[in-house]
C-alpha cells in the first residue's frame, strides 16, 4: 500500500482531462466567471466561491508598510469553516518573471524570495487573507494575485500596488544616446532609480512631462513623451502623445533613459558652505556633514514630493551640476517647475555648491 499511493497519484497527473496535481487538484473552472469590480467567482456543488480584491490601484511609498486587501466568501454561507489554501504572487511584468510570495495553509505560511522576512498573511477577520508587505522596496510595485484554493475549485483577484515617484530623463555623461538597455537600467540604479515603465511614462505625460530625446522604457522599448507639438519632435502635424520606436535590441541600439524614483525616506539639502567646491570637495564637504553627495533620483524626489526649492546649481554623484525649482521665478531659469542641468561640468571647476542626502 505504501508505494500504491504515490505510483497511481504520478498516472493520473499523466491522464488527459484530469488535473495537474501538485498536492492540491485544480480545476479549468467551467462553471467559474469574473464578475469585475474586484470579484471573482467560481461553482461547485450549487456554492459560489467568491474572492473580492480592490478595483482601484492601490498607491504608497518607498519604506512604508501596505496591505494588499483580500476575502472570500462563499453563497450560500457555509454553516462551518473548510480548510482552504492560500497563495499570493507576483504577476511576470515587462520581461520579469513571475514571482512566488507566500503560500498558506491553516496557521502555517511560507514566504519567498526577497519577500522572506517581510511579507505575513493578515487574518483579522473572518475570511480574511490580506497580505501585508513591510518596509516597501523600489521593485515591490506591480500586480499582485490573490489565490484561494478550496479542494477541487480555486479562485483569485488582482491587487495593483504602485509606489508614488517622479519620472526623469537621463542622459549619459558623453552626451545623447549613450545607453544600451543593461546600460540604460544600471544607470537608473547608480541615481536611486529604476527604468521607468510606460504606464509611469504615460502619466508623468498626463502631468505635463515633454521630453523631444527618446529613451528606454522597462520593456526595452524606447519612447519619448511631448505635450507640444513641433518640428524636431515628430513635427507639427502630430498630435501631442507619448512617441514610440517600438522594442530595440537591448545590446546593440543606444538611446537615453526615463527612470523613476520614488518618494524619499530621507532628506536632500543644498549645504550652506562659504565656498564654491569642486566635485571632489563636494563629495568630502557632505561626508564631513554626516551625509553623502545627493544622487539625481533623489533631487528629482525632494523636489517633487518635498517641495525643494533652490536657485543655487549644485555638484550631484553622477558629476552633474542641478538646481530643483518649486517655484519658478524671473531670476531661476524658465518659468516652468523642473530641475534644471548644468550637464556634466569639469569635476575641478569650483562654481557650484552641492545637494546631500541624509537618512532620516
Amino acid at each position: 500500500m505504501g508505494l500504491r499511493l504515490p505510483i497511481l497519484l504520478l498516472l493520473l497527473c499523466c491522464v488527459s482531462g484530469l488535473p495537474f496535481y501538485n498536492g492540491f487538484y485544480y480545476s479549468n473552472r467551467p462553471n467559474g466567471r469574473n464578475l469585475g469590480n474586484g470579484y471573482s467567482e467560481g461553482i461547485f456543488n450549487g456554492v459560489k466561491l467568491v474572492v473580492e480584491t480592490p478595483e482601484e490601484t492601490l498607491f504608497s511609498h518607498r519604506g512604508a508598510n501596505v496591505t494588499l486587501p483580500c476575502r472570500y466568501h462563499y453563497e450560500p454561507a457555509l454553516a462551518s469553516p473548510r480548510p482552504v489554501r492560500i497563495k499570493w504572487w507576483k504577476l511576470s511584468e515587462n520581461g520579469v518573471p513571475e514571482q512566488d510570495v507566500l503560500v498558506a495553509i491553516g496557521l502555517r505560511q511560507r514566504t519567498f524570495g526577497d519577500y522572506r522576512g517581510r511579507v505575513h498573511l493578515r487574518q483579522d477577520r473572518a475570511r480574511e487573507v490580506s497580505l501585508e508587505i513591510r518596509d516597501l522596496r523600489l521593485e515591490d510595485y506591480g500586480r499582485y494575485r490573490c489565490e484561494v484554493i478550496d479542494g477541487l475549485e480555486d479562485e483569485s483577484g488582482l491587487v495593483e500596488l504602485e509606489l508614488r515617484g517622479v519620472v526623469f530623463p537621463y542622459q549619459h555623461p558623453q552626451g545623447r544616446y549613450k545607453f544600451n538597455f543593461h546600460e540604460a537600467q544600471q544607470a537608473c540604479e547608480e541615481q536611486d532609480a529604476v527604468v521607468a515603465s510606460f504606464e509611469q511614462l504615460f502619466r508623468a505625460w498626463e502631468e505635463g512631462l515633454d521630453w523631444c530625446n527618446a529613451g528606454w522604457l522597462q520593456d526595452a522599448s524606447v519612447q519619448y513623451p511631448i505635450t507640444q507639438a513641433r518640428h524636431p519632435c515628430g513635427g507639427p502635424g502630430l498630435a501631442p502623445g507619448v512617441r514610440s520606436y517600438g522594442q530595440r535590441h537591448h545590446r546593440l541600439h543606444r538611446y537615453d533613459v526615463f527612470c523613476f524614483a520614488v518618494a524619499l525616506r530621507g532628506q536632500v539639502y543644498y549645504l550652506e558652505h562659504p565656498e564654491k567646491l569642486t566635485l571632489t570637495e563636494a563629495r568630502e564637504a557632505c561626508r564631513e556633514d554626516g551625509a553623502q553627495i545627493a544622487k539625481v533620483g533623489q533631487l528629482f524626489a525632494a523636489w517633487k514630493f518635498r517641495g525643494l526649492d533652490r536657485c543655487d546649481a549644485g555638484w550631484l554623484a553622477d558629476g552633474s551640476a542641478r538646481y530643483p525649482v518649486a517655484h519658478p521665478r524671473s531670476n531661476c531659469g524658465t518659468l516652468e517647475p523642473g530641475v534644471r542641468s548644468f550637464g556634466f561640468p569639469d569635476p575641478h571647476s569650483r562654481k557650484y555648491g552641492v545637494y546631500c542626502y541624509r537618512l532620516r
